[in-house]
C-alpha cells in the first residue's frame, strides 16, 4: 500500500469529507479524491460510503483506519521521543577512550557529569583499539590521535606531552638523576614492543645521553596506564602523559629537559550525531573542565 495514499485516507477517515481532509493536508478536493480512488482500487475494496452529509467508513474502511490510526500514534510518538532527545539531554550514550586516560583523567570527572545530566545513562569502553563510530559501535571517542575515518566530528580538547616520571620512594632509594647521563645507572621501563602504532617513540630515555648506546630496560608494558601503575609502584623511570602527574600526586618529574613528544586528544563522534544533545553537554562539559584546570 502507497503510503501517501494511506496519509490521505487518514485525514479523510478524521475528517468525514474531502474538502475539510484536503484543508488539513494542503491539497485540492480533486487530488484528495483521486488519492482514495487510487487507494480503493489497488485493495480492490471500497472505503467510504458517500451520503450527502459526508463520508462514513465501510467496515474495510474501518478496519484499515484503526490500524493506520495505530501507525500514525506510534510515529508521533516517536518523533516526539527523537525530537527530545536532540532537544534535552537524556538517553544513553557509550563513550569510548584509552584504559589510561579513561581511568586517569575520565572517570574522576564521571561523577559531576552524572550529577548535572541525571537522564543521561553512560557507558564507558576502555580500550587500545578503536571502535567503529560510524557503525555505532560507540557514540563519542575520545582519542590521542586525529580520527582517520571519514563521517566522523571531532573537536580538539588539548595538547599535552609526554615528561618522564619516577615515585618519591624510588627517588629516595636510587637517587635522582641530574643529567641526561645519570639515566645509565637507573631502572627504566620502557614501551613494550606490542606498543599500538599510532603511539609517540615513549622509549627516548633508553638513548638519551647515553655512552654505549641503548640502555637496557627493566622493565616493558605494552599501555600507558601499565607503565604508569609500574611508576607508582617504585619499579623505575618512565615517560608519561603530563595529566597523570596531576591525578596522581605522587609522581615526580624528573630531567625535564627530556620532555617527550607532544600530542593531541581529541573528541570525535559521528556526523549524524551533530545535533544530540546528550553529546553536546558531554562535550562542553569536558571542555569547560579542561579551561578550567589547564590555564
Amino acid at each position: 500500500m502507497d503510503w501517501d495514499k494511506l496519509r490521505v485516507f487518514h485525514a479523510v477517515a478524521e475528517a468525514g469529507s474531502f474538502t475539510h481532509a484536503g484543508e488539513a493536508l494542503g491539497l485540492s478536493q480533486s487530488a484528495v479524491s483521486r488519492q482514495i480512488a487510487g487507494l480503493e482500487e489497488s485493495l480492490e475494496v471500497t472505503l467510504f460510503h458517500r451520503h450527502a452529509r459526508g463520508l462514513v467508513p465501510t467496515e474495510q474502511g474501518e478496519r484499515l483506519f484503526r490500524t493506520v490510526h495505530d501507525v500514525f500514534t506510534k510515529l508521533v510518538m516517536a518523533e516526539a521521543r527523537i525530537r527530545d532527545t536532540r532537544e534535552n539531554a537524556r538517553g544513553a550514550i557509550k563513550i569510548t577512550t584509552t584504559v589510561a586516560f579513561g581511568s586517569v583523567w575520565l572517570m574522576p570527572r564521571l561523577k559531576e557529569f552524572l550529577g548535572l545530566y541525571p537522564d543521561i545513562d553512560v557507558s564507558l569502553v576502555l580500550t587500545a583499539g578503536e571502535p567503529d563510530l560510524s557503525m555505532r559501535e560507540a557514540d563519542v571517542a575520545i582519542r590521542m590521535s586525529p580520527p582517520r575515518r571519514p563521517g566522523l566530528v571531532r573537536r580538539r580538547l588539548m595538547r599535552l606531552r609526554y615528561r618522564l616520571y619516577a615515585s618519591p620512594q624510588y627517588l629516595e632509594a636510587h637517587g635522582t638523576p641530574k643529567r641526561p647521563e645519570d639515566l645509565d645507572g637507573h631502572e627504566l621501563i620502557a614501551r613494550g614492543d606490542e606498543a599500538h602504532p599510532t603511539a609517540p617513540n615513549l622509549n627516548r630515555l633508553l638513548e638519551a645521553g647515553s655512552k654505549d648506546g641503548r640502555r637496557r630496560a627493566v622493565l616493558r608494558v605494552n599501555g600507558v596506564h601499565g607503565i604508569f601503575r609500574a611508576v607508582q609502584n617504585g619499579i623505575g623511570i618512565a615517560a608519561l602523559p603530563e595529566y597523570m602527574s596531576r591525578e596522581a600526586r605522587n609522581l615526580v618529574e624528573v630531567l625535564p629537559e627530556l620532555r617527550g613528544p607532544g600530542f593531541d586528544v581529541f573528541f570525535v563522534y559521528p556526523e549524524e550525531l551533530r545535533r544530540s544533545k546528550k553529546i553536546a553537554v558531554f562535550r562542553d562539559f569536558l571542555v569547560s573542565r579542561i579551561e578550567k584546570e589547564w590555564t
